[in-house]
């Protein structure tokens, strides 16, 4: 029986919505045209950045699409004074890039209410939500507006909370994702790297009788064929689509993915506040053990450091997001990359069908 996803995509193929400028209209349209899901990133937009956005968008593809937006957030676990002593500590920074820090008590709820006032009004075909489960109202909401919904989940407790809210569906995360791990509480006393996907994926679908769409580290077709024969009714890719020329993300970023001098990645807060994977760099090592548990406070502090960091050209500075799988990446066109990673599929599973390797 298909899926609330398989009525939105041809393939099982989702373009992840990266926040930042990478998950750009082009990108979102070239993949939706592709046969897959392309999404569009709300989180770090205003209402009115987002309407311009899903208005681009519909310029350039009639296919469906996502909208992701980020939860508010509730107090940071970090106390005050521990976000002022990160603060002390990047001043350095700042000067080094000639720049000056973002104020920390920057608004926690990310245009929330004005973007679901605005999807409400102007509907779209899905909207996933990351850092936390909406409302059942907002649920229903949506729903009764004829779009689809899906939350971001680390563990089988999430899921039971997005169900019990009336999702229409659960995108399942693993540690290997490139990104902000979308956990619906930050407790800086869990190992956010502990389970990787195939784990989180069994233990969803135990937990929960709703469509899944899996994500993390996953950059092949037969990746996507093992997370398929594992449960899931898509897969969600974002570094894969990271590099591709209709990716918003800059130069500096795409080409570190596959630069030799960028051999690994790490969950952090140093960018963020909150634990998100990304190339280790300077910028990670030196100020990721001191990050304390605030975000989105210290997103605010950091982000001027970051845009400084890219317009003088240093990648050592930068929030340089990617997956495990970063160094498979493949600068293809986004729609051909589309179709190798469905063909790819397709014979994976011929192969598993023929019992071959």
């Amino acid at each position: 029986m298909a899926s609330v996803i398989d009525d939105l995509c041809r393939h099982p193929v989702v373009q992840a919505p990266m926040a930042g400028g990478a998950s750009c209209p082009a990108l979102a349209a070239a993949v939706s045209e592709a046969g897959g899901l392309g999404f569009l990133a709300a989180g770090y937009r205003t209402a009115e950045d987002m309407r311009r956005e899903i208005r681009a968008l519909r310029e350039l593809t009639s296919r469906p699409f996502g909208v992701n937006l980020f939860l508010p957030q509730p107090e940071p676990v970090a106390a005050p004074e521990e976000v002022a002593a990160y603060a002390e500590r990047l001043a350095r920074e700042a000067e080094h890039y000639g720049t000056g820090l973002g104020a920390a008590d920057g608004p926690a709820d990310d245009d929330y209410a004005a973007k679901m006032a605005a999807l409400l009004d102007d509907p779209v075909p899905l909207v996933s939500f990351t850092f936390g489960c909406p409302s059942r109202s907002d649920l229903a909401a949506l729903s009764a507006a004829g779009t689809v919904t899906v939350v971001t989940v680390t563990s089988p407790a999430e899921a039971r909370a997005a169900a019990d809210a009336g999702a229409d569906a659960v995108c399942v995360q693993g540690a290997e994702a490139g990104g902000h791990q979308g956990t619906h509480r930050d407790d800086p006393s869990a190992d956010h790297a502990a389970l990787g996907l195939l784990t989180r994926l069994a233990q969803v679908r135990e937990a929960v009788r709703l469509p899944v769409i899996a994500a993390g580290g996953i950059m092949r077709g037969r990746q996507i064929a093992a997370v398929l024969a594992a449960g899931a009714d898509a897969a969600q890719l974002g570094t894969a689509f990271l590099v591709t020329p209709e990716s918003g993300a800059s130069p500096l970023h795409k080409q570190a993915l596959t630069d030799a001098q960028f051999t690994h990645t790490e969950l952090t807060r140093a960018f963020s506040g909150r634990p998100a994977r990304g190339l280790v760099n300077r910028f990670l090592s030196e100020y990721g053990p001191y990050a304390p548990a605030a975000y989105p406070q210290v997103h605010f502090l950091a982000a001027g450091l970051r845009r400084a960091a890219a317009a003088t050209g240093d990648p050592q500075g930068m929030g340089l997001w990617a997956g495990q799988g970063h160094r498979l990446a493949r600068g293809l066109p986004a729609g051909q990359l589309v179709d190798v990673l469905t063909a790819e599929l397709a014979e994976a599973r011929r192969s598993f069908a023929e019992g071959r390797d």
